[in-house]
């Protein structure tokens, strides 16, 4: 059962992307969203990518393009896929569960 997981607040903030990350399982999607983008440049997100290709996790993070082009924040097309806020609710059709960390 897939999950979609959009993430609102960054991790510099609050605690909710740490949480996210500790249940997240294989073939869920993160959406990162508002100040959920800043999450790109987090020492989380990091060891979080770093231990996902580890794993051979099936774990998309998927960034909202508009939020983060907002918070003038450069996005690793390479690492994670940028998004439209159509994209967003088609994701949001396409998985069995949606959690907002916020």
């Amino acid at each position: 059962m897939a999950t979609l997981h959009i993430v609102r607040q960054s991790a510099f903030n609050t605690n909710d992307f740490a949480q996210c990350i500790e249940v997240i399982c294989d073939n869920d999607v993160i959406a990162l969203v508002d100040d959920g983008c800043y999450n790109l440049q987090h020492a989380l997100m990091n060891n979080f990518s770093q231990s996902k290709r580890s794993e051979n996790k099936n774990i998309q993070v998927n960034v909202l393009t508009e939020h983060a082009k907002a918070r003038a924040i450069t996005v690793d097309e390479s690492l994670f896929t940028k998004i439209s806020m159509n994209d967003l609710v088609s994701i949001t059709f396409s998985n069995d569960r949606v959690i907002t960390w916020q």
